[in-house]
């Protein structure tokens, strides 16, 4: 198995670890090539989660090999890798920190970050002065409405490093997992830090 494979799992594990994919949520993937994304199923405990545990897909969702079903969620990574050709992982989770600040700020359609330092973490970024906005879609279980809705986002926002789901979650992407995960990293505190930020009146 290649070790992008093997660095997935390690990241979905490390995920569980910390208390960001309760209760076997979230999901990841990684793409192989043009057309073969490896994904985890539904319902996986992430903490037990190894190669034989993903499944081989299409862009078009199709199943090409491995046990289990696809997550509805499959869809939303699927957007993703269309929309942006460079990406080759997706993380997704469910933090305290993200479900909070993503219903608090659902209203205004982003979360701003800056003038933090750990910004510099995120590819591109090179100053704490930058300004990520990262977007808000309203959650919903209409995953064609949301797919539909999640490809505008990405074209309003074409810069962002990624996207929150309004008390639902947080999905990242990265040219690399090594990439996706420092993202997810650094962009997890810094909801964390705003959160604390806004609920105390500073």
């Amino acid at each position: 198995m290649s070790l992008e494979v093997e660095e997935l799992c390690d990241t979905a594990r490390w995920c569980y670890t910390r208390g960001w994919v309760p209760a076997t949520s979230g999901n990841f993937s990684v793409r192989m090539a043009a057309n073969l994304i490896f994904i985890t199923g539904s319902g996986l405990d992430k903490g037990r989660l190894t190669p034989e545990g993903l499944l081989q897909i299409d862009l078009d969702g199709k199943v090409l090999s491995g046990d289990g079903k696809p997550s509805a969620e499959t869809a939303l990574h699927l957007v993703i890798y269309r929309d942006r050709p460079e990406v080759r992982a997706i993380l997704h989770v469910h933090t305290i920190w993200n479900t909070l600040l993503s219903a608090r700020r659902a209203g205004r359609g982003f979360v701003l970050l800056t003038n933090y330092e750990l910004l510099k973490a995120l590819s591109g970024v090179k100053t704490h002065e930058h300004k990520e906005q990262v977007p808000i879609l309203e959650n919903s279980q209409d995953y064609t409405s949301l797919s539909q809705a999640l490809e505008k986002t990405l074209a309003e926002y074409p810069s962002a490093h990624g996207v929150l789901l309004s008390g639902h979650g947080f999905y990242t992407w990265g040219t690399s997992v090594t990439d996706a995960r420092r993202h997810l990293e650094a962009l997890e505190f810094l909801f964390e830090v705003e959160e604390r930020r806004l609920s105390e009146g500073r």
